[in-house]
């Protein structure tokens, strides 16, 4: 394994120079090329000025330096070994410790590895997030449409879950953002950024500014969860249906009641919504799946009901403040990965449980809930584990998108800000982390290869 470590490890590095070298080619035979005359801004400048601007960023910059020559430059400031020069790029000296440099963003004016300390961890927040909730959602689907097959749940799932996939993000992020971000609909979400100016100001979690209100949400808390999860262990399908779609219709009721205007769309719209997608949950034969669903409702009603009658002041918290600021930008983000995993999660069951190995543990009396979760489920996990290769690099330009439309400074927007002005080492870096994120999900999909499948061995 350690041998094979280290190989993959060794391979990395021509892969980023591929990959480098490609993006570094297209910039250099793009019109205009990289020189300093691409930086000058203003009109009004006279021509000696406007020459004068121009030589003195080809010499701070090196862009008058034939390409090869810049591209091998760049290489040696990010490599940790190499030659250092004095300020007038003279008199080379090998060193073996002079460390990394990213170089100086030359549209920021500051240098990119501050840059990407201050864009990146907001977009890793986001993939943090996004990445477990997306492969649990596709878990959990995708086994209760394969054991429902041809059922309600199956059914219906996979038609929620294709057009889920069709739609796209902008489009579902501006929707977001106009019904409930907006005055005009349901204001419940900010329409922006991670936190609001105040939060800075506020202590670190939430609390009320009396002890009396804590008891009270604790108790209404404890009573909606119990009571939703009672609700989920009802063994009658036909009861738990009925109760649930009650709920559903309730809940549905009181979004529509929320609307500033009173909208007979929504009163139609909403309340069978809601009840069909807690029927859909009903119906499903999983219990963790509608304790899952159910628990979050209860803790959610419990809140609800403690904004309202509780009567201490609330202050929400800078953490609070910033889960508020991130629902939409994760569901944005999260929907069309879940979508698609639900459905390859599906089929690879699906593919597994007519196997042979399994037929073999049937006829040897072993329950079809014993096949399903000691066979099945872990060589079903094996085509979301290739799929994982993809997810970060692909979270990463999703959230370009993301970033641009709830106005997150992250590193999708500070892509974008890049590419416009062409700032080349800005550029080259975010490319070079982008691929290295790319093979290190292709390292951890062949490690986790041996967790899930014994037959894979690297020795």
């Amino acid at each position: 394994m350690l041998t094979y470590l280290l190989r993959r490890l060794l391979l990395m590095i021509p892969t980023l120079l591929g990959i480098t070298l490609v993006v570094f080619t297209i910039m250099a035979i793009s019109p205009g090329g990289l020189t300093g005359a691409m930086l000058v801004g203003g009109a009004d400048l006279k021509p000696e000025q406007k020459q004068a601007k121009i030589d003195y960023y080809n010499k701070r910059y090196g862009l008058d330096d034939p390409a090869p020559v810049q591209y091998l430059r760049w290489l040696n400031n990010v490599s940790p070994i190499g030659f250092v020069y004095d300020e007038n790029r003279e008199n080379p000296q090998f060193s073996w410790n002079k460390g990394s440099d990213l170089g100086e963003s030359i549209f920021f004016g500051q240098s990119v590895l501050a840059l990407i300390k201050d864009r990146l961890p907001i977009t890793l927040l986001l993939n943090a997030i996004t990445i477990p909730l997306i492969y649990l959602i596709a878990i959990i689907v995708g086994m209760n449409a394969a054991r429902d097959r041809g059922g309600g749940f199956d059914v219906s799932s996979n038609i929620i879950m294709l057009a889920l996939w069709s739609l796209p993000s902008m489009l579902v992020g501006v929707l977001l953002i106009g019904f409930f971000a907006s005055v005009q609909h349901w204001q419940w979400f900010p329409t922006g950024g991670l936190s609001a100016s105040e939060a800075y100001q506020m202590p670190y979690l939430p609390h009320w500014s009396s002890l009396v209100d804590i008891a009270k949400l604790f108790l209404l808390s404890l009573m909606s969860i119990v009571f939703a999860v009672g609700v989920a262990r009802i063994k009658s399908i036909q009861i738990r249906s009925a109760v649930m779609i009650l709920l559903g219709g309730a809940a549905g009721a009181a979004v529509a009641w929320a609307h500033p205007e009173f909208i007979l769309a929504n009163w139609l719209l909403w309340p069978l919504l809601c009840a069909s997608i807690l029927w859909l949950v009903a119906r499903s034969g999983s219990g963790i799946l509608r304790v899952s669903v159910m628990s979050v409702i209860g803790l959610g009603l419990a809140w609800l009901m403690a904004m309202q009658w509780l009567s201490g002041e609330f202050v929400r918290g800078f953490l609070l403040d910033r889960m508020w600021h991130l629902v939409l930008p994760i569901i944005v983000l999260a929907y069309g990965g879940f979508a698609s995993l639900a459905k390859i999660m599906r089929t690879s069951i699906l593919e597994n449980l007519n196997a042979d190995y399994a037929r073999t543990a049937r006829a040897k009396g072993v329950s079809e809930n014993d096949v399903l979760w000691q066979h099945v489920f872990r060589n079903s996990l094996l085509p979301l584990i290739t799929i994982l290769a993809g997810i970060l690099p692909s979270l990463l330009a999703g959230s370009v998108i993301v970033e641009q439309i709830f106005s997150i400074d992250g590193m999708g927007k500070l892509v974008i800000e890049a590419v416009q002005a062409r700032d080349r080492e800005l550029v080259l870096s975010i490319t070079l982390i982008s691929g290295l994120l790319t093979l290190v999900g292709y390292l951890i999909s062949d490690l986790l290869y041996t967790l899930v499948d014994p037959r894979v061995q690297y020795d």
